[in-house]
């Protein structure tokens, strides 16, 4: 029997006969020393993404799969959609094998932020939601950051180990690989990486140098996150890529703010208040009053507020109201996958307006 082909972008099996399937690669392209998948391809060099047929089953499996494994484990979270990017009930699978958690994407956080206090902030979350991790850093995967270092750990944790990396869509994962790599081997992008859900479709085992192998799952899809309710073109507003600079807004009881028109927060009760907002700098922030909200939303979702655009505001979710009583200074609004507002002074109630799906939920302020 013939070696399946894998491609080297997204660990997908190569096939040369439908175009239209998943895997495609022209025949020709099989010569080549390293195989990629069409699809691959356009996302490389047009950033066009093409939309993959990867189920919640699927995900499973591979999380059964590395349970029953004998391995080390390493998750990836995005540190600006930490609860949005967590996978839940991952402690179920991890079975006995030892867990490093890695949160990605430091680089967002505004330079003040002190980083132990964040690492210290990640085991209590991390804690609270079922997982104690043997070690917890704090990367830029896109800039190389701390990169060396998390790679001493893996080597001192994994005793002659697989290791399994894992993490939901959009985590920066694979660009974590990628680094991991140039870090060993010196060779650049050796993984497919973009903005979009889903590029990793299947396992991509990575070689080491006892013969064990390090592996890149592919990211598991959480619904509740603000990406899978977005047109591919405002991906691009809502996903910082670089430091954010956070707003502070004087708020009276019964003023809202808009985020675009993805969210909206309101100021139901209290008094006079600053809300810190931690958002992509893209994203516009506009301030109203409550009793006008609903009708300013009406009528200029989709061009004032923005994104959505008018054009997807038919496919677009209605929008769901949480109410929230605010206890303790020092708290997080998170609106999941698009951001976070801190409150500073307790005994205060407030709104938030999120599509249909997307989660929203407070915290201990990470900032």
């Amino acid at each position: 029997m013939t070696e399946r082909i894998h491609c080297f972008g997204c660990g997908v099996a190569i096939q040369t006969e439908n175009k239209e399937e998943l895997g495609y690669a022209p025949a020709s392209s099989l010569q080549k020393e390293t195989v990629i998948c069409q699809r691959c391809f356009r996302l490389k060099h047009y950033n066009e993404v093409q939309d993959v047929s990867l189920t919640d089953d699927d995900f499973l499996k591979i999380l059964n799969e590395i349970g029953r494994s004998d391995s080390l484990i390493v998750k990836i979270v995005d540190i600006f959609d930490f609860n949005g990017s967590w996978l839940p009930g991952l402690h179920r699978f991890t079975g006995k094998n030892k867990v490093l958690l890695i949160g990605n994407k430091v680089d967002l956080l505004p330079k003040s932020v002190n980083k132990q206090k964040v690492i210290n902030w990640m085991k209590k979350e991390a804690k609270d939601l079922g997982l104690r991790p043997a070690d917890v850093f704090l990367v830029s995967a896109q800039k190389g950051q701390s990169i060396k270092e998390v790679l001493e750990a893996i080597e001192s944790h994994r005793e002659g180990k697989d290791v399994y990396v894992v993490g939901c869509t959009n985590v920066g994962k694979s660009t974590f690989i990628n680094s991991v790599l140039k870090e060993v081997s010196g060779e650049e992008n050796v993984i497919t990486t973009s903005h979009f859900p889903g590029t990793t479709l299947d396992i991509i085992e990575i070689p080491l140098a006892d013969g064990k192998a390090l592996v890149d799952t592919p990211g598991i899809i959480n619904h509740h996150q603000m990406a899978h309710f977005v047109d591919k073109r405002d991906l691009k507003v809502i996903t910082p890529k670089k430091e954010i600079k956070s707003k502070v807004f004087q708020l009276n009881e019964g003023q809202t703010l808009f985020f675009g028109g993805l969210a909206r927060f309101d100021f139901t009760s209290g008094d006079r208040n600053s809300f810190v907002c931690y958002f992509s700098n893209e994203l516009d922030i506009h301030r109203t009053k409550t009793e006008n909200a609903d009708a300013l939303y009406e009528k200029h979702a989709g061009e004032m507020l923005t994104p959505p655009k008018r054009d997807e505001m038919a496919h677009f979710p209605k929008l769901v109201k949480h109410d929230f009583t605010i206890r303790e200074a020092k708290t997080d609004i998170v609106f999941s996958g698009l951001g976070w507002i801190t409150v500073n002074e307790p005994n205060i109630k407030v709104s938030v307006h999120v599509p249909q799906g997307v989660h929203a939920m407070i915290r201990k302020s990470l900032i």
